[in-house]
């Protein structure tokens, strides 16, 4: 791991795009008050301004402020106008030095849409944005907007070439199961879990049939491996069975595998869950993938179950998160790049508040403590 930077050493790179004489405030003092301003619960440039200016005494020990507190126009200017990829670019250079190197580390890539980020007088569409998450370490380590008119496929391959994939094990849901997809992760020296849907048609539906057929014990040559988890957290129980064989000759002959680079095992997923005690209705689904870790036995079984058990790590940590703990569905900022940057600013914010380990609070409550608190505020930012 690389010596964690500073913030305002992640940021010194960042281009101003306001012209010289528009320039009443430094650009890394509207960052970093928008960045303080989010950890303590604002959620808007709004807030932003209101908490500055609750603010000012603590903030003037820190910054010069020659023109005072920024409005909040000033905040939705200069976040509409930042380069949005040398915004992101800033983030990602902070959070490899907070990355620690995991063996086998599990990297779950997902897409989400801020609902409410959508503009009809202009015919701008809501922002769409995939992000990749580190589910051992709970680390956002990048995100790319997905483009208008576009779909997740094309924002994939972009996201992977800025990160550092080597020796991790990616997942992605269907819409990642792509040939170029997985020649990509493979290339830049990862392996791959992929959530295996109709969108493949016919490989779909074979790989169902045989995986099916196999547990049924119509095949008792193959070599199936099996693992089995229980959750009965929150009274709701689930019962997750993960069968997975590396004899797929038969899919690389009728389906070109050598296409799927480094394919080598599938697996079967069946989720069995029960909301509530006895009597309550229990609620059955398969899941099919397609993946390059070997499954010789029952420990790459188990290696597989978590890759796949871990990659909702993103929805429930990652997304879920963004809307209870900083109302990201409900955000209405929507000039030009405003949106993709503050969806930036939120992934900053939460990956400070997860590194601080001392304080056993959820982070709506360490926001309010953030808030509350200068000191907190201040070992959050790493003072």
């Amino acid at each position: 791991m690389s010596r964690p930077l500073t913030i305002p050493e992640a940021f010194a790179d960042l281009q101003d795009p306001r012209v010289e004489r528009t320039r009443d405030h430094a650009l890394l003092d509207i960052v970093f008050i928008a960045l303080c301003a989010l950890l303590c619960g604002a959620n808007s440039f709004c807030a932003m301004e209101t908490w500055a200016r609750a603010k000012e005494p603590w903030l003037r020990e820190r910054l010069a402020l020659p023109h005072g507190i920024p409005s909040h126009d000033t905040f939705n200017r200069v976040f509409a106008r930042l380069d949005p990829e040398q915004f992101s670019a800033c983030f990602r250079r902070w959070t490899e030095g907070l990355r620690v190197a995991l063996a086998a580390e599990v990297l779950a890539l997902d897409g989400k849409t801020v609902r409410h980020s959508f503009d009809r007088g202009s015919g701008q569409g809501p922002l769409h944005l995939v992000s990749a998450w580190a589910t051992d370490q709970r680390l956002i380590l990048g995100q790319v907007a997905v483009a208008e008119k576009s779909n997740e496929i094309t924002a994939l391959p972009a996201l992977l070439k800025l990160l550092d994939v080597s020796g991790c094990i990616v997942t992605i849901d269907a819409m990642g199961c792509q040939h170029a997809i997985a020649r990509q992760i493979r290339a830049q020296g990862g392996e791959y879990v992929l959530s295996l849907k109709e969108n493949q048609g016919r490989l779909h539906a074979d790989v169902k049939e045989f995986l099916e057929d196999a547990v049924a014990g119509k095949f008792p040559a193959v070599a199936l491996h099996h693992h089995h988890t229980f959750d009965g957290e929150h009274g709701r129980q689930e019962h997750r069975d993960y069968w997975v064989t590396e004899e797929i000759e038969w899919l690389r002959e009728q389906h070109g595998g050598e296409r799927w680079e480094g394919l080598r095992s599938i697996v079967l997923v069946r989720r069995r869950r029960r909301a509530g005690g006895p009597g309550t209705r229990v609620s059955e689904e398969n899941s099919y993938y397609i993946s390059s870790l070997p499954a010789a036995d029952l420990a790459d079984a188990a290696r597989l179950g978590h890759a796949i058990r871990s990659h909702w790590g993103i929805e429930n940590q990652l997304h879920w998160v963004l809307d209870l703990a900083f109302r990201e569905d409900e955000c209405r900022v929507r000039l030009d790049r405003a949106p993709t940057n503050l969806a930036t600013l939120r992934h900053f914010a939460l990956n400070l508040l997860r590194q601080e380990k001392s304080t056993k609070l959820g982070l709506e409550q360490k926001r309010l403590r953030a808030g509350w608190d200068p000191a907190y505020l201040e070992r959050l930012l790493g003072f």
